[in-house]
């Protein structure tokens, strides 16, 4: 059975720089301007506890419905989505970051589809920019792409052509300079026969209009569910990447859409956790029925070079299927959806260490400082210290159950449950 994705802006829009050696260089408080923050790396930079109370909340929002989207943060302004079950009513939310007060609220009709039951209505995390808040979600008659002005105003609205799926969907848009990017995969049972299949394409549209400025075909074959990512190598022009089933790795030319290169055959499963760039290698990882297959390094091909893109190395199962890796300081977390969470060498694949945590997870990891965060699906946020030994910090309850990623931005915490919004820290 398929488990739900839980499920930015390169060139300027965030603030670090994507180096030679295939990281982020963090150097200040930042927003987080799309799913695991600046270019999906999901490393923020606050002074956090590891250990907290009720009574250390900034503040604890409810939400007017449920979800797994992640929140997305831009200046004194945190945007969530929420979905009503019952209607499939898609709301976008507006909060203060001082004190969680609504700052705007907007409803959009929708219709039921056919989902996944660990889906949801509001499994898209948004995208942000100095601008717009950008918002996508899918029903069977369309595929809608929506921006909004900071202060809830619509600004365009595109509809992108039915969505067929059996599970519903969950992949984030991105920004990439002045263009929104996103996957419009489609996925066709074997015993459901269609006179006109869906297509399925990877859209690029303009930020400020929401016109088309490219679309490329991909073949139709299984959902994926992960959000795309940058990889820039040194003095080359940036590389937009994408993982599929029926693809693999995917390289296109932002400004255009045009495919760079590929790395087919390497995910003979289905894509929900997203592709990672960390110490020059591409990572990403595939699935089915609860748990991952392996997770495969690739290191991306070079026009300055004219090197093609090279499988670094492959890394077997047990590994995560939802969950998206995080980097630091050369080491990989792999951390899985049973709790077992490895820690790998970027550069060799070794094996570090090997922890078992407990529980069972959706979220992701964000790695702030020198610790782990990840908040399972039972509503607790598990904190591990990042590097060469395993050492589990912290286990703490929030409550509610949870399948979305923390979001950390200008030094504070926001931990989404399936229907509250918690703000944290900075630690006292």
């Amino acid at each position: 059975m398929l488990r739900t994705a839980l499920v930015g802006s390169c060139l300027g829009l965030f603030a670090f720089t994507l180096c030679a050696a295939g990281g982020p260089t963090l150097s200040a408080p930042q927003d987080w301007p799309r799913f695991r923050g600046p270019n999906g790396a999901g490393v923020g930079v606050a002074n956090l506890p590891a250990k907290w109370t009720e009574k250390d909340y900034n503040w604890r929002a409810t939400l007017p419905g449920v979800g797994h989207s992640s929140p997305v943060v831009w200046g004194d302004r945190v945007f969530v989505t929420c979905g009503e079950n019952e209607t499939a009513k898609r709301i976008v939310l507006c909060l203060k970051t001082s004190d969680g007060r609504v700052a705007w609220r907007r409803d959009f009709d929708s219709k039921r589809e056919q989902r996944n039951p660990d889906n949801s209505y509001a499994s898209s995390t948004p995208a942000v920019d100095a601008d717009h808040v950008y918002v996508a979600w899918t029903a069977p008659e369309e595929t809608t792409l929506l921006a909004l002005t900071h202060d809830g105003k619509e600004v365009w609205r595109r509809g992108l052509g039915p969505f067929v799926s059996t599970h519903g969907s969950g992949t984030s848009p991105i920004l990439v300079g002045d263009l929104v990017v996103l996957g419009d995969s489609q996925e066709v049972p074997e015993r459901v026969k269609m006179d006109v299949p869906p297509k399925s394409s990877i859209v690029a549209l303009d930020a400020k209009t929401g016109e088309i400025r490219w679309r490329t075909d991909q073949r139709t074959t299984r959902v994926f569910y992960s959000t795309p990512i940058v990889c820039q190598l040194d003095g080359e022009p940036p590389q937009l990447i994408f993982t599929s089933t029926s693809h693999g790795f995917t390289s296109l030319d932002p400004s255009t859409g045009k495919i760079n290169w590929e790395v087919p055959d390497t995910m003979p499963e289905r894509c929900v956790g997203s592709p990672l760039f960390a110490s020059g290698l591409i990572f990403a990882s595939c699935g089915t029925g609860g748990a991952g297959r392996h997770v495969v390094a690739v290191r991306p091909g070079s026009k300055k070079a004219g090197t093609p893109p090279q499988i670094a190395y492959t890394v077997q199962k047990p590994v995560p299927y939802v969950p998206t890796p995080v980097a630091k300081d050369g080491l990989v977390y792999l951390w899985g959806d049973d709790g077992l969470v490895t820690c790998i060498r970027a550069a060799t694949g070794e094996q570090v260490w090997q922890q078992r945590v407990g529980s069972n997870f959706y979220g992701s990891p964000v790695i702030v400082g020198d610790r782990l965060y990840c908040t399972s699906r039972q509503g607790d946020v598990f904190v591990l210290a990042a590097g060469e030994k395993p050492e589990l910090l912290a286990r703490n309850p929030l409550g509610e159950p949870s399948h979305a990623t923390p979001a950390v931005a200008n030094g504070v915490l926001y931990l989404r449950t399936l229907s509250h919004l918690i703000s944290i820290g900075p630690a006292k």
